[in-house]
Parts: C-alpha cells; structure tokens; sequence
C-alpha cells in the first residue's frame, strides 16, 4: 500500500473550481484532506475491491484518491456539469486506469442507478450549510450515504460529533471513527478577507445496517 503522503503526491495535480458557486459551497477538498480520509478508509478494508460513491464530487479530489487505491469501481456524482468537466481532466491528469463513471445529478436525490447491491463506500465533502438559510446542507448527503452505503465517511464542520451521531443512530448506523482535521482554505469569493484561512473540520465514519 502506498503511503498517505504519496498518495497526497498524486493528488496534487488536481485542479479546482473555475467558476467556484457561492450558494453551492464549492471549496475544493485539500489533496493533503482527501489523502488522509482516503487513507483512513483503505486502511479499514473499505476501498479496495468495492465500488466507492462521491456525492458532491466537485472537480473529483476524493473520487481520484479513492480511485488510486484498488477499488473495483468509483462513481463522482456532482450537481454542477462544469466542475465533473474538471474532474474529467483532472482523471487524465492523475492517471488512474479505476473505471470511474461520473454522473450529473443531486447528491440529495441520488439517481436510482447509484444504489448499488455489491459492497459500497460512501466519501464526500457535503457543504457545511455555512451560508445564511443553508444549514443542515449535509444531513440530505447523509441520508443518501444512509440509503447506498455499508460504509461511509464524511468530512463536516467542527462541532458536529453531536449532530451526526444523532442522524446515524435515527438512521440505522454507527459513527465508529472520527478524526479532527483542518481544511485549509485559498480566498476564492470577494467576501472572503484573508488569502488563506483555515477551518476545524471532523471526519465521521459511520457504518450503516439499516
């Protein structure tokens, strides 16, 4: 298995959002972020061989960094058809022979077609309903992860250990890890002050019975 820091390599040459959406929180996932969750998860038996789902794919960081790792599959569902267009390039940039299928739809209202019946892990970077009337934007991506998944990991904002817990719990799962993690971030909106600022996140990972 190659090491976390190598696959934070690989992930490097990931291009972000062209025309980044305010309303649909579109920060790209640090390499050195999606290295570790990826890492994490493969660590646990849950990438390799499986088909692993990034809902709110974005421009594909934690799709490629799964991809990377052996499974038999991965689908990147995103909303908007211009960041799967990056994702697309950024697959020929990374290199990685995964079948990867990358599909426009809401990570809310899965397509029917990404309810998989072989083993499948859920990772994605849900927004963390930080913009005004936007909270709880992550709870539709955890029931989709609730409905498809064995097996999921999420990256959240600092502060929701509560939060998720209680939604798996409700919902047929298990929160059995959580990390702390900071999701340094580049100034990419006119409302954001400083060049560089960084957020306290948690990663969850959570297996789903239900």
């Amino acid at each position: 298995m190659a090491t976390k820091r190598a696959l934070e390599g690989q992930l490097a040459v990931v291009a972000g959002f062209e025309n980044p959406s305010v309303a649909l929180e579109q920060y790209p996932t640090p390499p050195d972020l999606a290295a570790h969750v990826v890492h994490v998860a493969d660590l646990q038996g849950d990438v390799e061989g499986r088909t692993v789902v990034d809902l709110g794919t974005g421009t594909g960081m934690l799709a490629l960094g799964a991809a990377l790792r052996g499974p038999a599959r991965v689908v990147g569902l995103e909303l908007d058809p211009s960041a799967l267009r990056t994702a697309r390039e950024n697959q020929r940039r990374v290199g990685t022979t995964t079948p990867i299928h990358w599909v426009v739809g809401d990570a809310a209202r899965a397509p029917l077609c990404l309810c998989p019946t072989e083993p499948t892990t859920v990772v994605m970077n849900p927004p963390f309903g930080a913009q005004d009337g936007a909270s709880g934007a992550d709870r539709p991506f955890l029931a989709t992860a609730a409905s498809m998944a064995d097996v999921s990991y999420s990256v959240h904002n600092a502060g929701s250990e509560a939060f998720v817990e209680a939604f798996a719990a409700d919902n047929g799962g298990e929160v059995t890890h959580a990390f702390r993690a900071t999701f340094e971030l580049d100034r990419q909106f006119d409302f954001h002050e400083a060049d560089r600022a960084e957020i306290e996140t948690e990663v969850f990972r959570i297996e789903w019975t239900g």
